[in-house]
């Protein structure tokens, strides 16, 4: 039986979509403060993809031009069984799939880092927002910082590289930052700093701990010497050389200077929802149709007509007293 043929995705501003972002849980063993509620509701088990179904769908993007896949959560490796999905989709790598990836907050990086190098994985985020430990715990909620730094060894004794994700946060580690850059680049690490999002409701105001990372970046000048470069990945992060220490340090602007002119991404969540912008509420979904018996190439059709409204930038805003932009709390949609 011949193989389905599928077209690439291209979206209406002539955006190729070659990176696709999945989020396979909700859950997370951390509650962050930035990200959601001390006592947040998860989704009933039933309204996620089942992993067969993930897996289904990702090999219907990749035929369809992703080169390069992120798995994300909440936290992705507190799913059962999830290193089946990693292996299957590791497979792809070299025939159709350049990279495959995951962001993390290292919680789960002692068991699993032997074995995602395994199976094709070669980097990863890792979210990391203070060094320490009391900190650490405040912004987490729950976190243990050594668990965190445990894996993050494990998974440099495996081979992995590992950017750190650093939340930027005034009045909370804003002071830090410099040491996790140096703590980082001492290990061969990058680091990205982003700005807070407003992407659900957390129970407070976004707009007392929200830092712009054009601030920031005139506060680090004080500490390093930050030399342009040209080095990009498939992500939104503009990197600068840190001459003092020779590693790459990234900045994630969403809010004071957005990314969304050479946008090549799209999210598709645990429960199969597909968005074709994080900062935009319209979605199609997926798993209707996935269940409903259609075929790869009607699945095919059905993410077309998504990427057909694909919109040209994101509708974000913080501001004293402002509602959360997106209504969803970014641990649904995947980070």
């Amino acid at each position: 039986m011949e193989a389905p043929k599928f077209e690439s995705m291209t979206d209406s501003f002539g955006r190729a979509v070659n990176y696709l972002r999945v989020s396979v849980t909700d859950r997370c063993d951390f509650r962050c403060t930035y990200c959601m509620t001390e006592n947040m509701s998860f989704l009933p088990r039933d309204e996620l993809l089942t992993l067969q179904e993930l897996e289904r769908l990702c090999m219907v993007f990749i035929s369809k031009g992703v080169r390069k896949l992120r798995l994300t959560g909440g936290e992705p490796l507190v799913r059962k069984g999830m290193m089946h999905l990693v292996r299957a989709l590791g497979r792809k790598i070299g025939s159709g799939l350049d990279e495959l990836t995951l962001t993390t907050n290292g919680s789960q990086l002692a068991l699993h880092a032997a074995e995602l190098a395994e199976a094709g994985v070669r980097r990863l985020n890792v979210s990391l927002d203070s060094l320490q430990a009391e900190q650490f715990r405040r912004i987490t909620r729950r976190g243990e910082l050594s668990m965190v730094l445990e894996g993050i060894q494990a998974a440099l004794g495996a081979g992995l590289g590992i950017k750190l994700n650093v939340v930027a946060m005034r009045g909370v580690n804003e002071e830090e930052i410099p040491d996790i850059i140096r703590f980082a680049h001492g290990q061969g690490m990058d680091v990205t700093l982003i700005e807070t999002m407003p992407m659900g409701d957390v129970g407070e105001d976004r707009s007392d701990f929200y830092l712009p990372l054009s601030e920031l970046r005139r506060t680090l000048a004080d500490h390093f010497t930050m030399l342009p470069m040209d080095y990009r990945t498939s992500g939104p992060a503009r990197y600068v050389e840190v001459a003092e220490t020779g590693g790459r340090l990234g900045f994630i602007t969403p809010m004071s200077h957005n990314f969304c002119e050479s946008c090549n991404r799209v999210r598709v969540t645990c429960t199969g929802t597909l968005y074709m912008c994080l900062g935009h509420e319209d979605a199609v979904d997926l798993r209707a149709v996935l269940r409903s018996g259609a075929d790869d190439v009607e699945v095919g059709r059905v993410i077309d007509g998504g990427i057909a409204r694909k919109p040209r930038g994101h509708d974000f805003v913080i501001g004293r007293g402002e509602k959360p932009a997106i209504r969803r709390h970014m641990s649904v949609t995947g980070g």
